[in-house]
């Protein structure tokens, strides 16, 4: 009895020192990715865009702090993710192009090029789950691009804080980080959707192409479609005002639809605290409202259907991906 129960703690003891199979493959597929040329070149380009966003709010940083009024309503970390003198946009503007990118070069080829160097059987041949595989793709690349935001960020805050000498407040902190969340899970979404890509087609090129194409459809050409549409429902009498209102609304909708809409929607309100709403306003929302900077609170519920519709959309396409990987053929 006293052996039989030896045996049974060093098989305990030995399975919670072996690893989980996924985090296994987690390992490996980060490792994976920092050794890639694709991701050390988006890598440099983000941090050259970062730098040159962030020198471009530094070099105007003494004109910034001098035209407000309230010292209590600076927040000047803040103004470095959010002003620009022109020559460059900000960082959240450059995020919402490049982070696609990043998303889309680091999954398109997560299933079809396993497959097509015929190392998928050999990996799912081994005593691991169908589901696992997917899951290490997805899971890997999210940590890495949730590690590369959160230190973009400390580097923000540390370099304000060595160039001003002014500590960051709480309300500054809470705005800068979740505006780093949004910036993964948005990233997220182009990674589900290129992974989903990647087990429709079995040509690495096919899914990138069709990715490429998609991000271009709602990031250029959606927009001019809807706005098409706009001009020509819009009544000729000026006088119609509630209808105008009407169709602006039901357009702005639309734009919902695209997921760099919602990214824009989202960073634009949490890292200016003087937006007060999204869409249009009539006259009657506009009276009596005090020009005021919003606390993180009300902001962050101004952009909660923002924030929601990109946290589902990345879900949703991870689970089609799922769904249409679990029910594929492997072997042909």
């Amino acid at each position: 009895m006293e052996k039989s129960t030896n045996t049974l703690s060093i098989y305990t003891s030995r399975h919670r020192l072996c690893p989980s199979p996924v985090w296994v493959m987690v390992r490996k597929e980060i490792s994976g990715h920092i050794r890639s040329w694709k991701f050390i070149v988006l890598l440099v380009l983000i941090l050259l865009t970062y730098w040159g966003s962030l020198l471009v709010s530094m070099s105007d940083l003494r004109s910034i702090t001098s035209s407000i009024k309230d010292p209590e309503s600076l927040f000047i970390y803040l103004k470095l993710l959010t002003h620009t003198n022109g020559s460059l946009p900000p960082f959240h503007v450059f995020m919402s192009f490049l982070g696609p990118l990043l998303g889309i070069s680091l999954g398109f080829d997560a299933i079809n090029s396993e497959k097509q160097n015929g190392t998928l059987n050999r990996i799912l041949a081994q005593p691991v789950y169908r589901d696992n595989l997917l899951l290490s793709k997805f899971v890997g690349v999210w940590i890495l691009v949730g590690a590369l935001m959160l230190t973009l960020t400390l580097l923000m805050i540390g370099t304000g804080t060595i160039l001003t000498g002014i500590i960051i407040e709480m309300e500054e902190l809470w705005r800068i980080l979740t505006h780093a969340l949004i910036s993964v899970f948005y990233i997220g979404l182009w990674l589900a959707i290129a992974i989903l890509l990647s087990v429709v087609f079995h040509q690495p090129a096919t899914s990138a192409l069709t990715a490429i194409a998609i991000w271009l459809f709602f990031t250029v050409f959606y927009e001019v479609i809807i706005n098409l549409a706009v001009k020509a429902m819009i009544p000729d009498n000026p006088l119609q005002a509630s209808a105008q209102y009407e169709i602006y609304q039901l357009a702005f909708n639309f734009l919902r639809l695209a997921p760099s809409q919602l990214y824009t929607d989202a960073t634009t309100t949490l890292l200016m605290p003087s937006v007060r709403s999204l869409g249009p306003v009539t006259m009657d929302q506009m009276a009596g409202a005090i020009p005021t900077n919003l606390p993180f609170k009300e902001s962050l519920m101004i952009v909660w259907s923002e924030v929601s519709g990109l946290i589902a959309a990345t879900f949703v396409c991870f689970a089609l991906a799922y769904y249409k990987f679990m029910r594929r053929e492997i072997r042909t």
